[in-house]
Formats: structure tokens, sequence, C-alpha cells
């Protein structure tokens, strides 16, 4: 019988799942897609992928017609042999091995009697789980099944290298958004972007200029994941460079003619709600290239919402568009945000009415977008959500 692993390895393995970040992350499609392929080439009543920390077995997915398990002690788990080998563990009738014949899996009214597991390895080269075959009758595993199951298992610990991937991308992209709120006279201003995937296609950015104004840039580029993640940082480092330019139309022109090659041979588009905000005089000149997001809420509680901007980037090399101003009083309120926002009503624009209404409850911008945050992470995130707020004080 092989020993446990020791304190070293049993750290090493803690680190290694804490930086491929899939222990609480819910089911995912792509390893979903493994399971299922599983359980049907194979024929057995339960197809599954677990991790093992220190003291427990988490299932991170399982196809199952009868058979299921849920997260459990470490000390009960079948997975727990697997990840003392480097080879596959086959157990042909549980009740008649030594190890598991009291297990609660095998001698309680899950009647398990056959397992089958292969050890997953994070890219560093720690036994982190398993993915596994159970069945509720004895039965055996051929060599070349078990060929299957290794291959099938590699496939997983691909996907797992693409979780410490994806890992470094979300923080780069994290990175590039503003780290503070800015101090501008006489108003706040915070904002917001969370991605539906671990990177996404949204971004915000903000910049003071020589001359006192605030830059700000609200971009939703069409898709999510890798593709967009990779657009939104030319986008994002294009506008870097065109916000010096006097006038928000005219950055916008600029940047759209530095971009409309990439976006033509990627067939992608871009919302983009670029402004200027004075904070001397509350002035908000601002230009909406098909972005159409955006509330005014005023002192009073009256709402308004500017006409619908021009086309997107990326639609044609000689689009234009206009700069639009609104001047807020104080105690006036401005929130521009991606549609993302909207999904996490009913997700049309009849939705409108309650993101107004949170921005009129806030107590401050800081609040709205924490409110926006929250009930991200209550209801889920289908499509990146991104907000700014803006709040002229005095």
């Amino acid at each position: 019988m092989h020993a446990r692993p020791g304190a070293d390895q049993d750290a090493a393995r803690v680190r290694a799942l804490e930086e491929l970040d899939v222990l609480h992350t819910g089911p995912e499609r792509r390893f979903d897609r493994i399971t299922r392929l599983a359980q049907r080439v194979f024929g057995v009543v339960n197809a599954s992928i677990t991790l093992i920390d220190e003291d427990r077995q988490h299932v991170k997915s399982q196809q199952a017609t009868g058979l299921t398990f849920e997260d459990g002690a470490r000390a009960d788990a079948f997975c727990d042999h697997t990840i003392r080998r480097p080879d596959t563990l086959v157990v042909e009738d549980a009740t008649a091995d030594d190890r598991f014949a009291d297990n609660p899996l095998v001698a309680g009214p899950s009647h398990l009697r056959f397992y089958a597991g292969h050890p997953l390895q994070a890219p560093g080269g720690q036994r982190v789980g398993a993915l596994c075959l159970l069945d509720d009758q004895p039965r055996r595993l051929s060599a070349p099944e078990r060929e299957l199951l290794q291959d099938l298992a590699a496939w997983v610990e691909d996907e797992l290298a693409n979780s410490t991937e994806l890992e470094h991308a979300a923080e780069a992209q994290r990175a590039l958004l503003p780290r503070t709120s800015p101090e501008l006279p006489g108003h706040e201003v915070a904002g917001m972007c969370l991605p539906s995937r671990a990177v996404g296609g949204d971004f915000y950015d903000w910049e003071a200029l020589p001359d006192g104004d605030l830059a700000l840039t609200v971009a939703d580029v069409m898709g999510k994941g890798f593709a967009a993640a990779l657009t939104t940082a030319g986008v994002r480092a294009v506008f870097r460079s065109a916000v010096r330019t006097a006038g928000t139309a005219q950055a916008l022109r600029e940047a759209a003619a530095t971009l409309y090659e990439d976006l033509e041979r990627t067939s992608t588009l871009v919302t983009v709600w670029h402004g200027r905000l004075s904070p001397a005089t509350g002035l908000l000149r601002y230009t909406d290239a098909g972005h159409s997001l955006m509330v005014v809420v005023r002192a009073d509680g009256s709402v308004w919402r500017p006409r619908s901007g021009g086309l997107p980037l990326g639609v044609f090399l000689d689009a234009d568009w206009a700069e639009e101003v609104v001047q807020l009083q104080p105690g006036d309120s401005v929130l521009v945000f991606s549609d993302g926002l909207l999904d996490l009503y009913d997700g049309t624009l009849s939705s409108l009415d309650r993101v107004a209404a949170a921005v009129r409850d806030g107590v401050d911008v800081q609040h709205v977008i924490d409110r926006f945050a929250v009930l991200s992470r209550r209801v889920g995130v289908r499509d990146d959500v991104t907000a700014v707020a803006i709040r002229r004080t005095a």
C-alpha cells in the first residue's frame, strides 16, 4: 500500500490548486465535455474529475446515471489513493479489496464496486486529482481502455494548464485597469469591469490631462475570452495615445483610423464611449460610437438619456462621429456602462429605470458601483459587465 504523501507534498499540491484557481469556480463546460465523453465511451454509471486539497476531495465535474457523489473527506476518497502513484489505479471489485471494502461508498447505499482513476498533474508536476470511472458492477479495464483513460486525463491536464495561462492573462488585464479613482475637484468617479470569463472584451480607462480635464473611455469589443481580450489591449493602447487630442470626436476618429485595418481583418466591431470632463465647470463633452448606454440622473431625481450614438469602430473607414455636451450641476450623476449590466436585470432597455434608480439611491459613486458588483456576484455574469459612474458634488 502506498503511503500518504507527506506534508511538503500536500503543501505543494495545495499551492498548485490555488494557482489553478479551479476549486471554487463551479461547473465548467471544458471539463464537463471530457467527463461526458468518458461516461459514454466506457459505459460506466459515473465519470468524474476530482481535485484533492489538504483534507477534502472536490468534485469538479461528473456525469452520472444513478451513482453520484459530492465533495467529501479526503480520507474516504478512492482518488486519494490515485494521487499517490504515477500510473492508473484500477479496482475491479471494491468488496474484494481490503483498502476499500469498508469504504462508505462501497458498504453504503451507493454500492460502488468498480473504480479506475488516472492521476492529474498540475503544470508544475504536482498530482492534484484524478479522472475516474465508477460503476456499481465489478468489471475489468483492458489495456486499450487504460490507454484511452490516460489520453483523456492528458486532455484534462491540458485544460488545467490553460487555467494557469488564463489566470496570468486575467492578472495582466486587471493591471491595465485604473488602480485608483481620480482626484478631481468637485467630482467623484468610480468604475468596475467584471469579465464573464477569466478575461473579457470590455474595459474602462481614465487619464488626467495636462489642462486639468479628465479623459474617460468605456469600450466593448465584440466577443468574449482571449480573442476579445487581445483586441481590448490594442484598443486601450490606441486610445491612451489619442486622448491627448483636443476634442472627443477627433480623438475617436484618430483611434478609429488607427484600428480600422486590424478590426477589418479580424471582423471585429468595438463600441466606444469617450468623454472629457472639465472639473472647473462640470462640463462633460463626449462622443459615442455605437455604445448608446448612458444615463444622466439629475439632482432632482429626473433621468435623461442621450440620443443614440454613431456607428461602432470597424464598420467603415470613413465613419464620422459628433461631439455632444452635458452640463453637470451639483448632485447630478452620470453612468456609462456595457450591455452586460442590463443582463443583470432582464437584458432589455426596460431595465434602464432600475439602473437609474440604483444611481439615484447611491450614497456616492463608489456605493453605486459596489451595488452593481454585488448584484453581479448574486445573479452571475453572463456577459462582461463594465460601468463608470461620475457625480458632481460641488
